[in-house]
């Protein structure tokens, strides 16, 4: 079973962008000390709920000061970014970490970025699968072109080379069977349960194709029975207390101070209205959904997540009780009460490949 640690890297009440991110890169340092293996970074723009805007550049600040621990993007948003660009970036971490950077990317949304960023709706209705291909053909192979409706231009090679295979952010049908045509892993959300997610890797495998040889032809359906999970991974809340009682109560009182403020800075580009979520009644929803508790809740809190889903690669969002301190301290404990006990329950004959 691989357990990572997903870092939303908020704007916390009380606390500068700049101590933010430098704390983020400290908690990743803390999560390789605990024993996890990978750090995932979330990317967000002009608001508080994230106050990372580059995931790509923290990974490599975050990769410089670790040297074991896998460090992924979730997600770097393609629909604000140029796909031979982002390849780029993935590609010269890749390269300069020894192959420990996996690369996340997900379609966004309506948001006020588009407009920033000059890229525009269309790209977020109608562009996201010729970003992913273009994505994936600029991660796979010596050379790129293109010629469809967001991105024309001349063959030339890519420097350097790499064969990289993206995660793709999965929240709605559509996204599930995009990633599932293309053998790409999906990255599911904390916003859902293990039913729900259980069912949307039900419908992976309904149209799944077996993801290409590097360097070689497309990958070919693989029938009814669907191939082997190709490494998805799943982010649910994580936090461990001396009581379930305890740890409920700890995130109940926290996390709506900075998730309210923080949901809020979705602005919509074009006035359509905002979905707004009932704070306090998500925060009980994940509190009951996902390991938060004692630490023998929490072993079978994820063991039965694994059960249901058939994943094994959880990313544990640790830092909801909004503090520094309690974040490295619940990432300790994690390490050392959670994980050898997942691990003896779901032994490494049963773990998934690493996504990248």
């Amino acid at each position: 079973m691989r357990i990572g640690v997903f870092l939303v890297v908020a704007g916390f009440p009380g606390r500068r962008p700049g101590e933010v991110l430098r704390d983020t890169v400290e908690a990743v340092a803390a999560a390789e000390d605990a024993g996890f293996d990978d750090a995932w970074i979330a990317e967000h723009h002009f608001m508080s709920y994230g106050v990372c805007p580059s995931a790509v550049t923290l990974a490599g600040v975050a990769l410089g000061r670790t040297s074991r621990i896998r460090i992924g993007t979730a997600v770097s948003v393609l629909s604000t970014r140029h796909p031979v660009d982002l390849a780029e970036q993935a590609a010269v971490l890749d390269q300069v970490s020894g192959g420990r950077f996996t690369l996340g990317v997900g379609r966004g949304g309506p948001w006020v970025d588009l407009e920033v960023f000059g890229t525009g709706l269309a790209r977020f209705e109608r562009g996201f699968a010729e970003s992913l291909d273009l994505l994936c053909a600029a991660l796979g192979r010596e050379t790129v072109t293109a010629d469809g409706e967001f991105f024309r231009f001349r063959e030339v090679p890519m420097v350097p080379a790499v064969r990289l295979r993206p995660v793709v952010a999965c929240t709605s049908p559509e996204t599930v069977t995009l990633a599932a045509e293309r053998g790409l892993p999906m990255l599911l959300g904390m916003h859902i349960g293990d039913e729900e997610k259980a069912a949307m890797l039900r419908r992976y495998r309904r149209t799944a194709v077996r993801p290409p040889a590097a360097g070689g032809p497309e990958g070919r359906r693989a029938g009814p029975a669907g191939p082997s999970l190709p490494g998805h991974v799943a982010a649910v809340v994580g936090y461990v207390g001396d009581s379930t009682a305890q740890a409920v109560k700890e995130l109940r009182e926290a996390m709506p101070r900075w998730l309210e403020p923080g949901l809020a800075g979705y602005v919509p580009v074009d006035g359509r209205a905002r979905p707004r979520r009932d704070i306090p009644a998500y925060v009980d929803f994940l509190c009951d959904a996902h390991p938060v508790g004692s630490p023998g809740h929490c072993v079978e809190r994820i063991t039965r997540t694994a059960e249901v889903t058939g994943l094994r690669h959880l990313m544990l969002m640790v830092e909801g009780a909004g503090d520094q301190a309690r974040t490295l301290e619940n990432i300790r404990r994690l390490g050392a009460e959670v994980l050898p006990r997942v691990r003896d329950r779901l032994p490494s004959s049963r773990r998934a490949p690493a996504s990248g």
